[in-house]
């Protein structure tokens, strides 16, 4: 019997329930083709100072950027005990308890995605932090200068612009305020053990794990989650095989009323997806194993078998910062 390349791998994983060591380097030959390790710093990151890296982090913080003082950006994009830069919730409550429609992303690595927002409406981490404070149903808001006035309000604030943005009149503006805060999100870079098997590490991944690549790529998943972050650099329509039961939110569409733009999203970056439940733009996918199985039938039309989906969850895991992967139930 012959096989090709890929099927003497499959071979010697189901006989030996390990993967050789000259198949793992050409498992890791092929991830290289489509993947990239995390490199050290973000786009834009050359004028990230010390100062004002502090100044977005208290920023990012701060709830007194909200209408009532109830909201911050780390609300609904929660950083402490493990969080993955998202709140879990299928949709976040804004600061007059009205609830979102879309899921929050994760703020994790964030700067390397194409644009933000599930529509891409925003160039960059920058034009991002501009958009919840100033939305009604979020931080709530009314406008920039609303903004810029109380921020001013406070001495410890005025200080901090100053040595952020020396040199610059007015210091405390709305482009300085979302500056910093992007330039704090722009330090949130997340390696995992993926990272190092990039690298040429060859037992950073387990034999689950590498099966699990090894399937990701098989059933072409990379042909959409690809690149640096396993995704979030282009848009494809959700239900491309077979439609998704939900079209409420008819995605970039909303925006731009091109026919063609129906149910078309940005394609979810895959780091910390273990951890960022619930799935999808509605957030009405509880779990990861339902998410795989639902991505093979809407986008791929293959009913993937138990056995497929229990490895690229494995694989998936692997994307996991290395300094939350406890964290993973």
């Amino acid at each position: 019997m012959k096989y090709g390349v890929w099927g003497v791998v499959s071979v010697l994983v189901v006989a030996t329930g390990s993967v050789a060591a000259d198949d793992t380097d050409l498992l890791m030959s092929r991830a290289n083709r489509f993947f990239e390790p995390l490199p050290e710093a973000m786009p834009g990151s050359e004028n990230d100072t010390p100062e004002r890296i502090a100044l977005g982090k208290k920023l990012y913080f701060d709830k007194r950027l909200s209408i009532n003082d109830s909201q911050a950006c780390a609300s609904c994009h929660r950083l402490e005990d493990g969080f993955a830069g998202v709140d879990n919730l299928p949709t976040s409550a804004g600061a007059r308890g009205e609830q979102g429609t879309r899921n929050s992303p994760t703020v994790l690595n964030a700067g390397w995605q194409d644009s933000q927002f599930w529509d891409g409406r925003a160039e960059d981490l920058v034009e991002q932090a501009k958009g919840p404070i100033l939305n009604p149903i979020e931080m709530g808001m009314p406008d920039e200068k609303t903004v810029e006035d109380k921020i001013r309000a406070i001495e410890a604030y005025r200080n901090a612009f100053a040595s952020a943005f020396p040199g610059e009149e007015p210091a405390i503006n709305y482009q300085h305020i979302a500056e910093a805060i992007a330039a704090f999100e722009r330090t949130l870079i997340t390696p995992s053990r993926f990272d190092d098997f990039l690298n040429g590490d060859s037992g950073a991944l387990n034999d689950a794990e590498k099966r699990g690549l090894k399937a990701f790529l098989k059933v072409d998943c990379k042909s959409c989650h690809d690149g640096k972050l396993i995704g979030g650099e282009t848009y494809e329509p959700l239900g491309k095989e077979n439609p998704y039961e939900n079209q409420s939110d008819q995605g970039i569409y909303e925006l731009t009323k091109d026919e063609a733009d129906r149910m078309v999203f940005k394609v979810a970056p895959l780091r910390n997806v273990a951890l960022t439940a619930p799935y999808f733009h509605d957030g009405k996918i509880a779990t990861l194993d339902e998410a795989v199985r639902k991505m093979g039938t809407l986008q791929l039309d293959e009913e993937l078998s138990d056995e497929q989906v229990a490895d690229i969850i494995s694989f998936l895991k692997a994307l996991t910062d290395k300094n939350r992967e406890q964290y993973i139930k």
